[in-house]
């Protein structure tokens, strides 16, 4: 494996695992009705959260993330379009998730999942770089507001969905595998 993906891979083993996450909460945990003021907050709560990371991106884009996080693991840096795409990527998911959100289809929820532990992840993993190198570290001066906000985000989420049946979790029969 060529030194660049390596890095990429190893650098984004924490995003892959909270991806996994999200995609078993959106497997078991469906939506619950809820109203058009929910919905609205709902929304806003997202769009405030999609601030607060794109503020993060930019400060950790700025600040060079992209070379001194993976320096630190001992890999090669990422490029800069590496960084920024990977980023726009997500922003622009996000967003279509938001809209998403209004039809109550579970799929526009897995987004919303990952952003929530996303921005949870990173109001953790900033300050604990930052203890690591004894110093700033790329990103940790929004990284507390990210990280607060993910875990309004994910607590919101919570009462937006609810546990799927034991039928979704288990077959109770040889009959419900087919």
């Amino acid at each position: 494996m060529n030194d660049p993906l390596r890095s990429i891979l190893v650098g984004t083993l924490a995003l892959t695992v909270a991806g996994i996450f999200a995609l078993v909460l959106t497997y078991y945990r469906i939506p619950v009705t809820i109203g058009r003021d929910k919905l609205q907050r709902t929304n806003a709560l997202v769009i405030a959260c999609l601030t607060f990371q794109g503020a993060h991106f930019v400060e950790e884009y700025a600040t060079r993330f992209y070379e001194r996080f993976p320096s630190l693991l001992g890999l090669q840096p990422w490029s800069a379009t590496f960084f920024v795409a990977f980023n726009v990527f997500w922003l622009i998911i996000w967003v279509v998730a938001a809209f998403g959100l209004r039809s109550g289809a579970c799929v526009a929820f897995f987004p919303l999942w990952f952003l929530a532990i996303a921005m949870i992840a990173n109001g953790i993993a900033h300050p604990m770089l930052a203890v690591r190198v004894g110093g700033y570290f790329p990103g940790l001066i929004s990284a507390p507001v990210v990280g607060i906000a993910g875990v309004v985000l994910w607590k919101h989420l919570m009462a937006l969905t609810q546990r799927a049946g034991r039928s979704r979790m288990r077959p109770s029969s040889a009959s419900e595998l087919r």
